[in-house]
C-alpha cells in the first residue's frame, strides 16, 4: 500500500470533518524522525501537535508501557485504582507552580480537562459565568468549543453553544492590542455582559497554541491573577499545549511569576498515550461531590505509566534546559530568514521549543499571507519537513520540535525549509 492508496481508502471510511493535513501514512517513527509506507523519510517539525515532546518511541517510554501491559491494561481508577495513578498525582502536584496545597484529577484528552476546570470552578464559586480570550483553543466539544475565539474551522456549523461564555481580545503587540486595551475591554465586559460576582472563572493560555503562539504579557497574567483574588474569581490556566517544558519552563505561567487556581494539562503528558490532568488548589478541586469528575479511561494505568516515564526524562535529560537551547537554534536561522525576507515575515517568536514565524505581505502586520503559509504546508512532504500552521488568519508556520532533537537534525531541517521557503518566495 502506498500514500495514495491508503488515502483513498481513509477518504471512504472517514468523516471529511476529521481531514489530515498530509497524505503521507506513518510506518514508524524515532525521536525527531518519520517513515513513512514508501520509505520516505521526514523531519518532524510537529511532533503530534506538541504531544512527543521526548520524541517519538523514546526506550525508556516503550519500556514502560510494555512493563504496565504484563500487568493489566484497564480496570477504571474510579473502580479499582493503582499505585501509578497516584505516584502521578504527586508528581505533578508537586510540580505545579506555586505553594498552595493541590491535587489532581485524570480524564483522556485536552478538551475534557477544560471541561473539569470550568465544572470545578462553577462548583467552588457557584457562579455561572465563564470568560475566556479572542483566539484562544480550548478544544472541540460544546463547551470547549464556545470557550475558543475563533470561528472557522472550530465553530463553524456546530452551534448554539453552551451559554454564559464571555470573550475578550487578547494582547498582540504586533497587532496593535495592548494589555491596557485588554483589561479595559475586561472591565468594560462587567459593566455590559455579566457581572464581575457571576463570573466563575477566567481561562487563558499562557501562549496562545492555535492563536499564532503569541504570549500573553507577564502583565496581564499578573493583572488577572489580582483581579480574580480581588473578586473570587477562579483563574484558570491552559497549559495543554505549553506544558512539560515546551517554553523552556515546565509550565509556561511560571515565566510571569503567577500561581494559577487550576491548570489543564495533557499534550505533552505521556509521550503519545492519551492523558490529561487538571491541577489545582485543594479547596477547589474538592468542590464536587465524589463521582462528579472523571471519565471511564481518565488516569489509564498504561498511559500513568509513560507519563512517569515522560516525566523522570524530563527532569534526569534536563528538558527544560534544553528547550530553551532549540529555541536558541532555531531563532539563530529564522531570524536571518526574516533578515532576507522582511516583507514576508512579520514576526519571529520564540518561547524555548515553541516557536513560530508569522507571514505577511508587504511587511504590512494587516496583510496576512495565508496562501504563503498553505503552500508551504503542503509543499513541505518534498523537502522531507512534517509541518504546522497555526493563527487567527491561518497565516502563521509553528515548529514544536521534540525537546530530545539533536542539533544536526534542527540544522538539516531548518537548512530544508529555508529552501522550500526561498524556492516559494521567488
Amino acid at each position: 500500500m502506498n500514500n495514495q492508496q491508503l488515502q483513498q481508502r481513509k477518504q471512504k471510511v472517514f468523516a471529511r470533518g476529521q481531514g489530515n493535513i498530509y497524505p503521507v501514512y506513518v510506518e514508524r517513527a524515532l525521536n525527531a524522525e518519520v517513515w513513512d509506507v514508501e520509505g520516505r523519510r521526514y523531519i518532524d517539525f510537529g511532533t503530534g501537535i506538541a504531544v512527543c515532546n521526548t520524541g517519538h518511541s523514546h526506550p525508556k517510554v516503550v519500556e514502560a508501557v510494555k512493563d504496565q501491559l504484563d500487568k493489566f491494561s484497564h480496570t477504571c481508577v474510579m473502580v479499582n485504582p493503582y499505585e501509578s495513578a497516584v505516584a502521578l498525582a504527586e508528581k505533578l502536584v508537586e510540580l505545579a507552580p506555586g505553594s498552595s496545597d493541590k491535587k489532581a484529577m485524570f480524564v483522556t484528552t485536552g478538551a475534557e480537562a477544560v471541561e473539569n476546570a470550568v465544572k470545578i470552578a462553577r462548583a467552588a464559586t457557584g457562579r455561572r459565568g465563564v470568560v475566556a480570550f479572542n483566539g484562544g483553543f480550548h478544544g472541540r466539544t460544546n463547551l470547549t468549543m464556545a470557550l475558543t475565539g475563533k470561528i472557522t474551522p472550530y465553530k463553524h456549523l456546530f452551534g448554539p453553544f453552551t451559554g454564559d461564555i464571555y470573550h475578550v481580545p487578547f494582547p498582540t503587540k504586533l497587532h496593535g492590542q495592548s494589555t491596557e486595551q485588554s483589561l479595559v475591554a475586561l472591565n468594560s465586559l462587567f459593566k455590559v455582559d455579566i457581572a464581575v460576582q457571576d463570573v466563575a472563572a477566567i481561562i487563558i493560555e499562557p501562549i496562545q497554541g492555535e492563536g499564532g503562539f503569541y504570549p500573553a504579557p507577564k502583565s496581564l497574567l499578573q493583572a488577572l491573577r489580582k483581579l480574580c483574588d480581588e473578586q473570587g474569581i477562579v483563574l484558570i490556566v491552559d497549559e495543554i499545549q505549553t506544558g512539560f517544558g515546551r517554553t523552556g519552563k515546565m509550565f509556561a505561567c511560571e515565566e510571569a511569576g503567577i500561581e494559577p487556581d487550576l491548570i489543564t494539562m495533557a499534550k505533552g503528558i505521556a509521550g503519545g498515550f492519551p492523558l490529561s490532568a487538571v491541577v489545582g488548589k485543594s479547596a477547589l478541586m474538592d468542590a464536587p461531590l465524589p463521582g462528579g469528575l472523571g471519565g471511564t479511561y481518565g488516569g489509564s494505568p498504561v498511559a500513568c505509566a509513560a507519563a512517569l516515564a515522560v516525566l523522570d526524562l524530563i527532569e534526569k535529560d534536563k528538558l527544560v534546559e534544553r528547550a530553551q537551547q532549540i529555541g536558541v537554534q532555531f531563532g539563530e536561522y529564522l531570524n536571518q530568514l526574516q533578515k532576507q525576507f522582511p516583507d514576508l515575515i512579520a514576526e519571529v517568536r520564540i518561547s524555548g521549543a515553541m516557536i513560530a514565524i508569522e507571514l505577511v505581505t508587504e511587511g504590512n502586520a494587516n496583510l496576512p499571507n495565508t496562501a504563503l503559509t498553505q503552500q508551504l504546508i503542503a509543499k513541505a512532504p518534498e523537502y522531507g519537513l512534517i509541518l504546522l500552521a497555526c493563527g487567527f488568519y491561518g497565516n502563521v508556520i509553528r515548529f514544536l520540535p521534540a525537546l530530545t532533537i539533536e542539533d544536526d537534525i534542527i540544522a538539516e531541517g531548518m537548512q530544508q525549509f529555508k529552501q522550500v521557503f526561498t524556492d516559494l518566495a521567488d
